[in-house]
């Protein structure tokens, strides 16, 4: 299923979303930090996190999936986001240095066309970082914010899927242990589940983000294409001018 950007918008305006935006922020600081000059795009509803990367890189992006819906980003400059198919960006091969993937590839409806439409788009050694809920935590097991919907993650499934799409998984981060619950006492405490959830490498965390670089040489292969051209004939009836004759008429 498809995140509905209203929804998105309401979630990171809420004082759960912004625990999540400040969590899973700070998980991408080395992604998205040093990126001077860099020609940056976020994929989803990367608006939340993309904000660390403006003023430093060349051009900062932002693309939303048609289903979901697009919203003016950012909110005090030119806009910088459209509404846009995931799997037929409006993109030129090879013009992107860094990707962001944001409450994109659990609702995708197919990611190994997804990641290759990223791999097309991205430069020569161009990076990906993908935020996508843990299969094992407890945020994908509650559907009150977004990271409970869609489809979860694994790592194995995770790595599984980047090396067939010809990405290389480099850096591994998990985040929001503290449980999805509207609780100011919960919240409060946020910093202190990160701390042992990331000592103690607990198996719950809600997010992981996956840092990876892409593969310079694409091999051959066969494989069926997302869509194709199709000549569908119309069928239109035709008068028949000669006419006709019954047996025995003079």
């Amino acid at each position: 299923m498809t995140l509905d950007v209203v929804a998105l918008r309401a979630f990171y305006e809420s004082p759960l979303g912004e625990t999540a935006r400040r969590f899973v922020g700070r998980a991408l600081e080395d992604f998205l930090a040093p990126v001077g000059g860099a020609r940056v795009m976020g994929l989803g509803y990367p608006g939340p996190f993309l904000q660390a990367a403006r003023g430093r890189a060349e051009r900062v992006l932002a693309f939303m999936p048609a289903a979901q819906g697009v919203e003016p980003w950012p909110a005090d400059a030119r806009c910088a986001a459209c509404l846009a198919d995931s799997l037929m960006l409006p993109l030129p091969d090879g013009c992107m240095d860094r990707v962001l993937l944001v409450h994109a590839l659990e609702t995708s409806e197919d990611p190994d066309e997804l990641f290759y439409e990223v791999w097309r788009v991205l430069a020569p050694g161009g990076r990906l970082a993908v935020v996508v809920p843990n299969r094992g935590g407890l945020w994908a097991r509650m559907d009150v914010t977004p990271f409970g919907q869609g489809q979860p993650y694994s790592r194995g499934q995770l790595k599984a899927l980047m090396r067939r799409t010809l990405f290389t998984p480099e850096t591994w981060t998990e985040t929001l242990y503290v449980p999805p619950l509207p609780s100011p006492v919960l919240r409060g405490s946020a910093g202190a589940w990160e701390r042992l959830g990331t000592r103690l490498n607990l198996p719950f965390a809600g997010v992981h983000v996956v840092e990876a670089t892409k593969q310079l040489h694409r091999p051959l292969m066969v494989r069926q294409t997302r869509r194709g051209t199709r000549f569908i004939p119309v069928l239109v009836p035709q008068a028949n001018g000669a006419a006709t004759r019954r047996w025995g008429a003079s």
